[in-house]
């Protein structure tokens, strides 16, 4: 399995040249169809365009394609490269994502159970230092430290479609004619093929 704490330092810098924050790097798929997957955004906006991850896709594979030429590939395997945007219901990865999404429904699933409860529904208080607070739907507000939160994401709800509604609908009104056996990802998602 690939080295995800090296790739991330591999491609933070590609994103950041771009004026991007890196929100994920992640392998998943196993043997039988491994993706490395790379999430991005503007910090502006919380969002990429398709043009943004088809930049950021590229950097990245010219990254990776430069150290397997030198014989220092950091993923022993064909793989396939995605980049996208966070989606609305986005993974809260960094400490600055639970002070961003103060407010909102979030899902949190710990590494092991705490007050009898592997899984903590309810609104994002907030982060002080490495502590998480989340309010507990049905229940009462629980902190719990980073290094405790196996993963998280926040919840679709009204107030999180409300928040992160495009800032821009220029061209909404135009549209391109696809085949059924075409497949669409509404988070703005970029595929390549095997590496």
């Amino acid at each position: 399995m690939a080295d995800i704490a090296h790739l991330t330092q591999l491609i933070e810098p590609e994103a950041r040249a771009l004026g991007f924050d890196l929100v994920r790097v992640k392998m998943f798929g196993g043997k039988s169809d491994p993706t490395l997957q790379v999430m991005a955004e503007r910090p502006e906006t919380g969002q990429l365009t398709i043009d943004d991850c088809a930049d950021l896709s590229r950097r990245i594979s010219d990254v990776l394609d430069a150290l397997e030429a030198e014989g220092k590939d950091p993923i022993e395997d064909a793989y396939r490269l995605e980049v996208s945007s966070p989606g609305i219901d986005r993974p809260l990865t960094r400490p600055q994502d639970y002070t961003n999404w103060a407010g909102h429904e979030a899902k949190i699933t710990l590494i092991d159970k705490i007050d009898n409860r592997k899984i903590l529904t309810g609104d994002l208080v907030g982060i002080d230092g490495d502590k998480v607070t989340i309010d507990v739907r049905g229940y009462q507000p629980m902190t719990v430290a980073l290094d405790q939160i196996h993963d998280a994401k926040l919840t679709i709800t009204d107030r999180l479609l409300a928040a992160t509604a495009p800032l821009s609908s220029d061209g909404a009104d135009e549209f391109e004619e696809v085949s059924d056996d075409t497949d669409s990802n509404d988070n703005h998602a970029l595929s390549e093929g095997q590496k």
